[in-house]
């Protein structure tokens, strides 16, 4: 059974549409990444299984319950990690993810909290006020928040946007134990070495649509090829370089200072500038050539 179905789902603001017909089917037991840039869709897309947006058109479910009708049945199995900080800072840590085990009717409150602490590796500062947690600490706690309940799926907003790349690693193992066990993810990110690292199977996202699907691997070699050649120099350089590729019928993409022809193994004779940086394509190629938007 798929942990999530939608089809066909609309759900527009005014005269923005930012979920366009969307199709999305996640299986149980699996990390799906929703890659793309702001503004794609992503988060309305969370707020919809949520229950926090209500459709235009189309049919959701989240673990085989219709949404939004029977949203309540389905958030109950179903832990959610915010992109935005919403945590009690007039409380404690402990007291955070107490009142949290309690909303889910959870059995063993303490057990509950004792797991949850153990998993952000929060157990010493269970007393501590939130308002004395650094960032990072605090991104735990909502990771541990989400989780108390031992939900069969977890939905993870944009986990680490704003955090420095040290705590991003803290969180990305984190998320990877989690994974490890089994539990149904979907994380929306427009992070693509976050995407990389964590998902089973990305879905790039632009305009309210899925435009590509499937492991990393496999989207790098369908789009991507194998090879991309960077080439550093000044504008009109660059210039002269991409209209070359172009007339060859390969695919160029800006790459900061540089230009980048990927799938750069199929130029001919000359195609491929001599000072060229030659380099194994990767998720990042994709993500510029389908979407038309810089990585981060």
């Amino acid at each position: 059974m798929a942990a999530i179905e939608l089809r066909g789902v609309v759900k527009r603001f005014g005269s923005i549409t930012a979920v366009d017909g969307l199709d999305l089917e996640v299986p149980e037991g699996i990390c799906l990444g929703l890659l793309g840039p702001n503004g794609a869709g992503k988060s309305t897309t969370m707020r919809l299984l949520t229950g926090q947006a209500l459709p235009d058109a189309g049919e959701l479910r989240a673990l085989g319950h219709k949404l939004p009708e029977d949203s309540k049945a389905a958030r109950a199995k179903m832990g959610v990690v915010p992109q935005l900080d919403n945590l009690d800072v007039d409380v404690t840590v402990e007291d955070n993810l107490a009142v949290y085990a309690r909303l889910y009717r959870v059995k063993d409150v303490g057990g509950a909290v004792d797991r949850a602490l153990d998993l952000a590796r929060l157990r010493d500062r269970r007393r501590d006020a939130v308002d004395q947690l650094s960032g990072g600490m605090r991104r735990r706690l909502l990771l541990a928040r989400g989780l108390v309940h031992e939900p069969r799926l977890v939905l993870l907003d944009e986990p680490t946007v704003g955090l420095d790349p040290q705590i991003r690693t803290e969180l990305w193992t984190l998320i990877g134990e989690l994974k490890s066990r089994g539990t149904t993810i979907l994380m929306s990110t427009h992070y693509i070495e976050e995407a990389e690292r964590l998902a089973d199977e990305v879905a790039v996202m632009t305009k309210g649509k899925i435009i590509a699907r499937g492991h990393p691997a496999k989207l790098i070699d369908e789009h991507a090829g194998e090879q991309t050649a960077e080439v550093y120099g000044p504008p009109e350089r660059l210039v002269e370089v991409r209209a070359g590729a172009e007339a060859q019928g390969l695919m160029v993409r800006p790459a900061g200072p540089a230009v980048a022809i990927v799938g750069s193994e199929r130029a001919g004779n000359g195609g491929i500038p001599s000072e060229a940086v030659i380099r194994a394509a990767t998720l990042e190629d994709v993500f510029v050539l389908l979407t038309g938007e810089e990585a981060e």
